[in-house]
């Protein structure tokens, strides 16, 4: 009896450290699941797999919801305010080989860092939209335009005789404009277009002020 007994001790000894270990491996496994789970959704965060798709998400609904938000003022508005917006760009353009005021030129470099980016905006909205750039011939209702002689007069000064031609055409221009916008901001639906409303109103209604000064000391 005494022999049998290291071996039963052997035996049992094997018995509890394979159920040791099989406990331990459910237990691992157990773990792993645990950690799989929750492990994913962390390396998500980690990686920006959650982030993303939480940040996708609102850009996602609020691009849809600006979308369905458009409404005729929005269109022409961008339809009206593009060839407008252009027309300043050309009358910017003139003044840079004959404009002497400093002001004026100030002005110019102002007018062409606003309105360039805001045309490409306006296309792009009319783009999306699925309507067309042109509004056809309704445009003359735009406010403030120049007729093309008045352009083709306006090119054929300088100096001073210029700036002060440019300043009373530009003051016209801005308000016209400034009417446009206000109209968006009454009546249209979508952010973005509204926003560049508000932009126009303010920054040239501050210009038409400075423009009215500078013509004042010409």
């Amino acid at each position: 009896m005494r022999a049998q007994t290291p071996f039963k001790n052997r035996t049992a000894r094997k018995l509890a450290v394979t159920g040791g270990l099989a406990a331990a491996a459910l237990l691992l496994a157990a773990c792993g699941g645990s950690d799989s789970g929750s492990g994913g959704s962390m390396a998500g965060m980690d990686h920006g797999g959650k982030t993303s798709a939480s940040a996708a998400a609102p850009a996602a609904t609020g691009g849809g919801d600006s979308a369905g938000k458009f409404n005729d003022a929005d269109v022409m508005f961008a339809q009206m305010m593009i060839p407008h917006h252009e027309q300043a760009l050309e009358m910017a353009k003139l003044a840079d080989t004959r404009a002497q005021d400093p002001e004026i030129k100030e002005i110019v470099g102002d007018i062409e860092k606003a309105q360039d980016p805001e045309i490409r905006k306006m296309k792009s909205w009319l783009k999306g939209w699925g309507e067309p750039e042109s509004m056809g011939g309704s445009g003359h209702n735009m406010g403030g335009m120049m007729t093309d002689q008045q352009m083709k007069d306006l090119a054929a000064t300088k100096g001073t005789a210029f700036d002060k031609r440019f300043a009373e055409l530009m003051i016209a221009h801005h308000e016209g404009a400034v009417s446009m916008a206000k109209t968006e901001q009454q009546g249209g639906g979508d952010p973005a277009a509204k926003q560049v409303a508000d932009d126009v109103v303010r920054t040239q209604t501050a210009e038409i002020a400075q423009l009215k000064k500078i013509l004042a000391r010409l």
